[in-house]
Parts: C-alpha cells; sequence; structure tokens
C-alpha cells in the first residue's frame, strides 16, 4: 500500500512516523532508566553514568525494599483495595450512565447538571474528613474505596458509550420481553466491555497509586497500600541518614536511599505495567467511541 502513496504522501508518512518514534523514546526513556538505575550501583548512578544499561549490577535495593514484612502486607491491602474499590467504580458508574443514556428517563438534564456540579465545587478536604468521621468509616476500607466511588468524568463517557448503542437493539429487546435489568446485563453491558475495560484500568490505576486518602484515613498498619509503606521507608531512610554520625555512614546512606528510590518506583509500578498490555486493546476503541458526542 505504500507503493501506491503520492510522494507527498509518502513524505507526510515517514513524517508522522518520525514524529511517533521520537515520542515513544521520549516517553519510554525515563521507564527504562528507571528500571536500569534501580539493577545499578547507587554510586554509579549518582556520578551520572547510568543511561540505558545497568552498570556494577546488583539487586541490594531490591533486597531491602523485599525483606520489609510491611511491603508484603500493603501489597495484599493495595490489591484488595483496587480489586474491590474498582468493581465498586464500575458498578456506581453503570447504574448512573445508562438511565441517562436512555432517551425516555425523565428528568435526566436536571440529573445531570447536579452531577456536573460536583466536578467544580467540594465541600474540601476539612469537612470530607468531618463526614467520614461521623459515617464511622475511619480507619476501614470504606474509607478508601467510597468517597472517589464515582468519578463524574468516567460517568459522562459511559453515558455517552451508551447513547452509540443503537436504540433499534433496545427496541427489539423490548419486543421479546426484556425488562430493563436484562436489557442492560445481556444485551448492553456485552456491547460495552470495551469501555468497561478503560474504566476499569482509569480507576484501577487510581487505587493502586492513591495513599493520601490511606494518609488521613488509616491509623491501623495492618490495613495501610503499599504507597503508603513504601512512603514510610524513604522517609525512615532520610532520617537514618540524617543522624547518622561521620561523613562515610552519612554518604553511604545516601547511596543507599538513591538506589532505594529507584526499586520503590519499579515495586510500586510494575503490577499496573504487567496489566495494561492485556487492555490496551480496548482502550483506543472505548476513548474514542466515548468521546464522539457530548
Amino acid at each position: 500500500m505504500f507503493k501506491k502513496l503520492s510522494l507527498r504522501d509518502k513524505m507526510f508518512t515517514i513524517f508522522i512516523y518520525s514524529i511517533l518514534i521520537v515520542v515513544a523514546c521520549l516517553m519510554l526513556y525515563p521507564l527504562i532508566y528507571v528500571l536500569s538505575a534501580s539493577f545499578s550501583n547507587p554510586e554509579r548512578t549518582v556520578l551520572g553514568e547510568v543511561w540505558l544499561l545497568p552498570k556494577e549490577f546488583n539487586i541490594e535495593s531490591y533486597l531491602t525494599v523485599f525483606q520489609n514484612e510491611d511491603v508484603l502486607i500493603g501489597y495484599r491491602n493495595t490489591i484488595i483495595y483496587t480489586v474491590f474499590g474498582t468493581a465498586i467504580n464500575i458498578l456506581f458508574t453503570i447504574l448512573i450512565a445508562y438511565p441517562l443514556s436512555r432517551r425516555d428517563f425523565y428528568g435526566k438534564e436536571v440529573i445531570t447538571g447536579f452531577i456536573i456540579f460536583t466536578m467544580f465545587f467540594g465541600g474540601g478536604m476539612i469537612p470530607t474528613y468531618l463526614l467520614i468521621k461521623d459515617l464511622g468509616m475511619l480507619d476501614t476500607i470504606w474509607a478508601i474505596v467510597l468517597p472517589g466511588a464515582v468519578s463524574v468524568y468516567n460517568v459522562i463517557i459511559m453515558r455517552t458509550f451508551f447513547q452509540s448503542i443503537p436504540d433499534e437493539l433496545r427496541e427489539a429487546a423490548s419486543m421479546d420481553g426484556c425488562n430493563n435489568i436484562t436489557l442492560l446485563v445481556r444485551i448492553i453491558l456485552p456491547l460495552s466491555m470495551p469501555i468497561i475495560a478503560v474504566m476499569a484500568l482509569f480507576h484501577g490505576v487510581g487505587h493502586w497509586n492513591s495513599y493520601f486518602d490511606a494518609l488521613i484515613y488509616l491509623s491501623d498498619e495492618d490495613k495501610f497500600p503499599l504507597q503508603l509503606f513504601l512512603r514510610q521507608m524513604l522517609i525512615q531512610e532520610d532520617m537514618s541518614a540524617m543522624t547518622s554520625s561521620g561523613t562515610d555512614v552519612l554518604a553511604e546512606h545516601l547511596l543507599q536511599i538513591e538506589g532505594l528510590k529507584y526499586a520503590v518506583v519499579v515495586v510500586a509500578s510494575l503490577p499496573m505495567l504487567i496489566i495494561y498490555p492485556f487492555l490496551q486493546k480496548f482502550f483506543v476503541k472505548g476513548v474514542m467511541i466515548g468521546s464522539l458526542k457530548g
């Protein structure tokens, strides 16, 4: 097909591919650098000798991370929060977006207006904390998964996707005796797997990377997510370095912290990087279809 293009089209295609390659390299290089630095001697990293491949390969930083039992506890809690929280996000988003996509749903414009209003105005951190406290959700999983159970932006995307499904399918299902629940479960949702996969990715990454809500609402360390344990680990290493006596000991601690930082980034990011390729085929289709109409 490339041979059939005119010279101008060939030049334009080469230009576009060149730009995409440059952008891809710019986005991939930080990931490669962090991975290489995590397996390198921290001293080489500090001296700027690590560019692409590890220098003086070692895994001491990873051993330091995984020798900490709290990391395994954090992994367990983060997986629970991510799976359970994402399921709640998807369920609530579908239950809100589907009725708003129906033309026969009375008052959907008013309800949509109220929902969009929350995108621009909120109570703030202190009123939210007081609300969570009064509801008795402090130091529980509900404080992590319920406050952000619904994203208005994602509701709008999913509603638009539902609106792209032909009304003829709904009419045919109604003539065959389907009620609204059966229509949603057996027809609409199977056709909506691309947008559901995209929403699962959005919410899953958000829950996996979240630590601020846990920092505010949780006090029991057995319920801390991975990111909070990693944050504490880095802080403890920093404090240990600050209180170290002797120049040599201080320098050793600083080098250890340097390697530990890169290992922590890899440990925290790797699961999401592994999952993304399996959802990538749905990603573009789901977002494009969900953003065609306002």
